[in-house]
């Protein structure tokens, strides 16, 4: 398995000499066998910008940095879980990589492979499936039906510049759709995809909602979307800030909805620590509930999400109250090799998934600067597992829940 690397117009080579490695946290390591896939249909291949790659040298038994050219990455499609990261070191640590999951690749028997495994059916959310022609016919179409709702012109931008799937489902009328309700939020999310202050030295890749909508506004938009039997329409998308901060809009959204429809399932996105709204929203007739978390650690979980007046225990508590009361619950799990593998890490999601009685945790790669990130977070404590090993732990110790990448029907049957 040999080093990939890229030129300064962006030409990817393989070395002929020195071996892949990829990286697991702060350390350079040796990538196995198994943990190798041919790169995913969907997948691009990127160049890291100001690193040099580092490949192994068997001959002189040792890692050796190539003097020029630069590391590169793969980005995965939905449906796979990264189990590596590149091999690279900085030429310049005051650059931070644009907010992407870069996962080791290297070639190997006349082709690439990647550092991943396959932890969900891709399909459903390959980008091949989102006509082009099809999905801006039906922005028209929407748009001339709901001229006066600002949530689908909002989405018009998510879907045609964007290219969000999500708010492209919700013209189409397919899978999971979006209804964004809320522009601030109750954290200040480390690496933030919609806000970043000024200082944060890597700009948000997309812009967030402005405007408080109505509910008209909102209701319009989830009887759109819910006209069959699997569809799910869901508040907290990643243009917006924390959904639950507007239950005010979407309590008495919900329940004109299931007035008039019991079609579908209604899902919120949310980082759950504000329990009195979240009690609200589920008693109104939520289906759904996906829950953002990067740890059951306290200290890694405030330093990432740097939650404004709530705690973990708060997060929890919203969990549970909504597992109690029929919500099918998921943890939207961003994850990263090095970290979400330490031992310490596993015993207190173990744990933590067991009290909340989750249905399904969602494997999602971090986006974000390694360096950065893991100069934030506390440092591993015990063993570091590996990520492979890690999603063995979990489908082991963990049989009734499932371990996925998305929310998805077949889920709940």
């Amino acid at each position: 398995m040999y080093l990939v690397y890229a030129d300064a117009k962006g030409n990817v080579f393989d070395h002929p000499e020195l071996l892949g490695l990829g990286r697991s946290g702060e350390m350079i390591t040796e990538i196995l066998e198994e943990e190798l896939i041919p790169l995913p249909e969907g997948a691009t291949m990127v160049s890291l910008p100001d690193t040099r790659p580092i490949g192994w040298d068997e001959e002189a038994g040792r890692m050796k940095p190539l003097e020029e050219g630069f590391a590169v990455g793969a980005l995965l499609p939905q449906g796979y879980t990264r189990l590596l990261l590149p091999g690279y070191a900085k030429t310049d640590k005051t650059k931070k990589f644009p907010l992407f999951g870069y996962t080791a690749v290297v070639w190997k028997d006349g082709q690439f492979f990647v550092a991943a495994e396959r932890t969900d059916d891709p399909e459903p959310w390959n980008p091949r499936n989102c006509d082009v022609v099809e999905l801006e016919q039906q922005v028209q179409v929407i748009n001339e039906r709901y001229p006066e709702n600002r949530l689908y012109q909002h989405l018009t931008n998510c879907a045609l510049e964007y290219e969000c799937l999500t708010a492209s489902n919700t013209f189409l009328n397919r899978l999971e759709g979006a209804v964004p309700v809320s522009y601030s939020c109750n954290a200040g999310c480390f690496g933030c995809i919609s806000e970043q202050p000024d200082d944060s030295g890597f700009p948000a890749p997309q812009t967030r909602m402005s405007f408080k909508p109505t509910t008209d506004e909102i209701v319009e938009v989830m009887l759109e979307h819910l006209q069959t039997p699997d569809s799910i329409i869901s508040f907290g998308q990643g243009c917006e800030g924390e959904p639950s901060t507007q239950a005010a809009l979407i309590i008495p959204a919900i329940k004109r909805v299931r007035e008039q429809t019991d079609n579908g399932y209604i899902n919120i996105n949310t980082n759950a620590g504000l329990t009195d709204h979240i009690r609200g929203i589920v008693d109104a007739g939520l289906n759904l509930m996906r829950v953002s978390t990067i740890s059951a650690l306290d200290d890694h979980y405030n330093a990432y999400y740097k939650p404004r007046a709530y705690t973990l225990a708060n997060v929890e508590k919203s969990l549970k109250y909504a597992t109690e009361h029929g919500v099918y619950t998921s943890i939207n799990y961003l994850i990263f090799p090095g970290v979400t593998d330490r031992e310490e890490e596993i015993e207190a999601m173990l744990g933590f998934a067991r009290r909340t009685g989750l249905k399904l945790i969602q494997m999602r790669n971090l986006n974000i600067d390694p360096e950065s990130y893991l100069d934030l977070i506390p440092k591993a404590q015990g063993e570091i597992y590996g990520m492979k090993q890690m999603l063995e732990i979990y489908r082991a110790e963990l049989p009734d829940v499932m371990i996925g990448s998305y929310t998805h029907i077949p889920a709940l049957k």
